[in-house]
């Protein structure tokens, strides 16, 4: 269960306001507001500081749960804003529409592309072809992956393939738009670590036993429940 040393609410209460954080497009003082109406008064700072520190953990801890997902892969990027400026976070999912995995970055280069190709093979292994728009850094970063390879990963560059990851960003977006801007880069990434794990979550994309019969808001709270 999650250490909650030195903090005065009990991890329900916490694990409540995160999840709904992360679930619906709320800002924190929305989440102020809700709890009072429950009895429960905590400041939205305290919200904000629960939600960077406790989702990351959760969203390695679901790492480890996580279904298989397909070979076929459609990436893309979208934009992100923090501390006023655009950042890209960028994406993948399979044909089914399965998340692959994801990567907020601060440039949007072939660097960044590659990092996230690595980041994504590293937890997924190679797939067999990626579909993805006619961004030049992200076809140099696959075929910087691709270099010494037998059997390269097939670019297809063909727009309508990719509808289905320019549609999935919308539900990342719909949670994102009450924030209004990220005040830091680490406190973006932890951020969207946790929307993108309740998204997963939604796509039935986490096994955990007697998680076919669980709510969403229990599968969130059996993840967390896993962390040491």
């Amino acid at each position: 269960m999650l250490n909650t040393k030195g903090l005065r609410f009990p991890i329900d209460v916490i694990l409540v306001c995160i999840r709904w954080y992360v679930t619906y497009p709320l800002s924190y003082r929305h989440l102020e507001e809700i709890m009072q109406e429950r009895g429960v008064s905590v400041d939205h700072s305290s919200i904000n500081r629960w939600a960077i520190r406790f989702l990351p953990l959760i969203e390695k801890i679901s790492r480890k749960h996580k279904r298989p997902v397909g070979t076929s892969w459609r990436m893309d990027e979208t934009y992100i804003k923090v501390k006023g400026a655009w950042k890209y976070l960028y994406r993948a999912v399979d044909k089914e529409g399965k998340t692959i995995d994801f990567l907020l970055t601060a440039k949007r280069d072939m660097a960044a592309a590659k990092r996230f190709f690595d980041k994504a093979i590293a937890a997924h292994g190679t797939p067999e072809k990626v579909a993805m728009d006619k961004s030049g850094a992200n076809k140099a970063a696959i075929d910087a992956v691709n270099v010494g390879w037998q059997m390269p990963i097939i670019v297809r560059q063909v727009k309508y393939l990719n509808n289905i990851v320019e549609q999935d960003h919308r539900a990342i977006k719909r949670i994102t738009r009450p924030m209004l801007n990220f005040k830091s880069f680490g406190s973006a990434r932890n951020i969207l670590a946790g929307i993108e794990v309740m998204h997963m979550i939604r796509k039935g994309q986490i096994a955990i036993g007697g998680m076919n019969t669980m709510s969403f808001a229990d599968q969130f709270y059996a993840l967390a429940g896993q962390i040491r």
